[in-house]
């Protein structure tokens, strides 16, 4: 009888061993399946700054926008989180540090523009191809970029623009009889530049 009641014991133990293991199993996967790591892009991380060029030597001016405007988005990965994201940058955040170029910039650029306030755009991804589709001065235009992101989950996305490509010769014509002495280098002649460099930096939370 004791040889019997020892067996009974050990197989109930064994029985209830084997429910706790798959109960464990079960929360084990569970857990894996509701902690998966998405990639949350933000507007408070990310930043949009640009580069100009002025006399026949190139000579850069840099700026930014210090306003992006989109909705926060998520994404499994991410290109995911990337893809089809739309923005707004409000003309009037346009920064240079100097007030002087910043006005100029403002109303004799963009001011000679069709829709003037604000610079619309979605970022697309295809066949892990990056590109913006920007819209200006009223013309859509696809940009192509370089983007590069980096384990630690910053996102470093750039682009030329040529100006030509959204119809603003005109306005960059503008701008540079406002700044016709400023643009003239060591040869006489002023010249603005009709490509702009783009440089959008970001950084995916974890969601």
């Amino acid at each position: 009888m004791k040889k019997i009641s020892y067996l009974i014991i050990v197989l109930a133990l064994s029985i209830v061993s084997c429910k706790d293991n798959k109960k464990e199993n079960t929360t084990e996967e569970h857990m894996e399946v509701t902690t998966a790591e998405k990639f949350v892009v933000k507007p408070e991380a990310t930043s949009v700054k640009w580069t100009a060029y002025k006399t026949t030597d190139k000579l850069p001016v840099g700026g930014e926008f210090t306003v992006l405007n989109f909705d926060e988005k998520t994404g499994a990965s991410a290109e995911e989180a990337l893809n089809n994201l739309r923005f707004s940058i409000p003309v009037s955040s346009l920064f240079t540090k100097d007030p002087s170029r910043d006005t100029k910039l403002k109303e004799s650029f963009f001011g000679a523009m069709l829709d003037t306030e604000l610079i619309n755009g979605t970022i697309k991804v295809t066949n892990g191809n990056y590109m913006a589709s920007l819209t200006m001065n009223g013309v859509t235009k696809d940009l192509p970029l370089t983007v590069e992101i980096t384990d630690a989950r910053r996102v470093s996305m750039t682009g030329t623009m040529n100006l030509a490509d959204w119809d603003a010769l005109g306005a960059l014509e503008s701008l540079n009889k406002v700044c016709f002495d400023l643009h003239t280098g060591p040869d006489g002649v002023s010249k603005t530049w009709d490509e702009v460099a783009i440089e959008v930096s970001t950084f995916l939370r974890k969601g």
